[in-house]
């Protein structure tokens, strides 16, 4: 029975027999005696956490536990809410959610940035949020038809799909994912963070002992191998074949947001594939890829824009396709930098303040190979003014910054001159792992061609919106690599590939999809946000 329920009962029950003895009372005394007085109930403090939570379904044939948040004000209001419901991980609990996730806690923070709205955090067991195949535990049935009206008949909730969406990670995040693409009559809105399934690929190749605990006893084909293991009923489930197979137009309402760090052992590689397909098919997604692993630490991060995600999608607001752009800081001037021209190719050297303080002093090298076919005409120097206040500032050691605009005929010999002349000419620490390249566009697919064919000269290759799809560029190992890209971008599949090479290979790396176009601009915000990881590099 609810707890809501069981309150309403108790409460009904004090009073009855409250009025019961005053009645006996009266009859004896037609007046209430001063030494006992009516008794004064006060009324249960208003709880926005219910916990342990419980209903009966009628799928399961079982009592489903879950628990409840409520946004502040909503017992003094008559207001309906939206509704997010939040699914745990495999082996967690309802929980999970309120007390690792802290949920109520960072609601409460960025509840002035967002609508408010009720949280629904259902247990799950291991059943990843699926029906299964067998017919003896249809989960998902339970969860679309009896919990969800279960909760709009207790709760002032908005009772439409449209102020319905599902966040959850790991397994919850499969479960955000499947429930409002295989149900948009119940939900519109899906936020996976760190989504936990396979790729055909990587399902043929668990052990047989994971698959047969973990998969076959959802998705049916318990003790196969091989392909034997793609069930027609896997393929109902699995978002590389539904999303293939079910007409396009089922989607059209679906607004999904995508977030996985770059850290996880094999789930990267699965939401990487994911936003690939999805980005084939023309799906609308949003894609985040951070630094971060398998924890409520890299899912805490992930709030701030989640929620601001579902909150636009239940107030019809158009999420912004571009994020604010960074300061830069003060331009720096023509005169602050030297031109020369080796080799019929122009570059532009730009000392750091220090360097004329001392005769000796040796100083590493950035090699910044510079497409500058989207920058806007009157902001050229943005991207080594943005390096050169980021010296100023200590954010990154002092440096040589050597900028190479990108101009047709540019090729390895070239770069290997300009280094040769920078080193002959300035004081820098000729050794690999003092130079670092950065590239952009154009310009990051000759700065990832030059590494291939000339390991020797750099230790760290820092790619952004790099032209990669269509040109095979192999990564070389004893090289650290920074892949930013923008979720919009065209060179999608350049970078997947490239991610998937570096990862067999166990390269060094870090990994960044963020929220934008391809734009000039884009490029500046992801350098930008590059500076931690180029500080440790030099």
């Amino acid at each position: 029975m609810n707890m809501l329920t069981l309150n309403l009962r108790f409460y009904t029950l004090f009073w009855f027999i409250a009025l019961s003895t005053t009645m006996i009372s009266c009859s004896n005394d037609n007046s209430v005696s001063e030494q006992n007085p009516l008794p004064v109930i006060e009324e249960p403090p208003f709880l926005r956490l219910l916990e342990n939570q419980k209903f009966y379904s009628s799928f399961l044939g079982e009592e489903v536990k879950y628990a409840v948040l409520l946004p502040e004000g909503y017992d003094k209001s008559k207001d309906n809410y939206p509704v997010v419901y939040l699914f745990h991980g495999f082996g967690d609990n309802e929980k999970a959610w309120y007390t690792d996730g802290m949920i109520q806690y960072y609601y409460d923070q960025y509840k002035a940035e967002i609508t408010p709205m009720i949280f629904v955090m259902p247990s799950a067991s291991r059943t990843y949020y699926a029906n299964r195949f067998d017919g003896r535990y249809p989960y998902m049935d339970m969860l679309t038809k009896d919990l969800v009206p279960e909760i709009d008949k207790l709760f002032r909730t908005k009772k439409d799909k449209k102020y319905r969406a599902a966040m959850g990670y790991s397994m919850g995040g499969y479960g955000a994912l499947i429930l409002p693409a295989l149900n948009p009559n119940v939900f519109s809105v899906g936020v996976p963070l760190s989504m936990s399934f396979r790729t055909d690929k990587q399902y043929l190749a668990e052990p047989q002992s994971v698959y047969d605990y973990q998969w076959s006893s959802i998705f049916g084909g318990g003790g196969a191998s091989g392909e034997n293991r793609i069930t027609d009923y896997f393929k109902k489930y699995s978002p590389f074949h539904f999303f293939k197979n079910q007409n396009r137009s089922n989607f059209s309402n679906l607004k999904l947001f995508i977030d996985c760090g770059d850290d996880e052992e094999s789930l990267s590689v699965t939401n990487d594939e994911l936003h690939t397909v999805l980005r084939d098919l023309n799906i609308s997604h949003e894609y985040r890829v951070r630094s971060g692993g398998h924890s409520f630490d890299y899912w805490k991060k992930s709030y701030p824009e989640a929620l601001k995600f579902i909150s636009d999608a239940f107030q019809d607001n158009m999420y912004p396709t571009e994020p604010l752009p960074i300061n830069i800081g003060e331009t720096i001037k023509d005169t602050d930098y030297e031109t020369k021209t080796i080799s019929g190719i122009g570059i532009n050297i730009l000392k750091n303040k220090d360097y004329s303080l001392s005769e000796t002093s040796k100083f590493p090298v950035l090699y910044l190979i510079h497409d500058e076919s989207t920058q806007p005409s009157n902001n050229k120097l943005s991207a080594i003014s943005l390096l050169y206040n980021a010296m100023n500032t200590s954010i990154i050691p002092n440096s040589i910054i050597v900028e190479i605009p990108l101009k047709n005929g540019l090729n390895t010999t070239n770069i290997k001159e300009i280094i040769s002349y920078v080193d002959s000419n300035y004081r820098t620490l000729p050794q690999k792992d003092k130079r670092l390249i950065i590239g952009n566009s154009n310009g990051g697919l000759k700065a990832a061609q030059f590494v291939n064919s000339e390991p020797s000269f750099f230790k760290s290759c820092f790619l952004f919106n790099a032209n990669l799809t269509g040109n095979n560029v192999t990564p070389v190992t004893n090289t650290f690599y920074y892949l930013d890209i923008v979720d919009d971008s065209d060179q999608y599949k350049g970078y997947h590939d490239m991610y998937l090479s570096i990862r067999e290979q166990n390269i060094d790396y870090e990994y960044r999809v963020r929220q934008g176009k391809e734009v000039y601009q884009s490029f500046l915000n992801g350098l930008s946000n590059s500076l931690s990881i180029l500080s440790k590099k030099l």
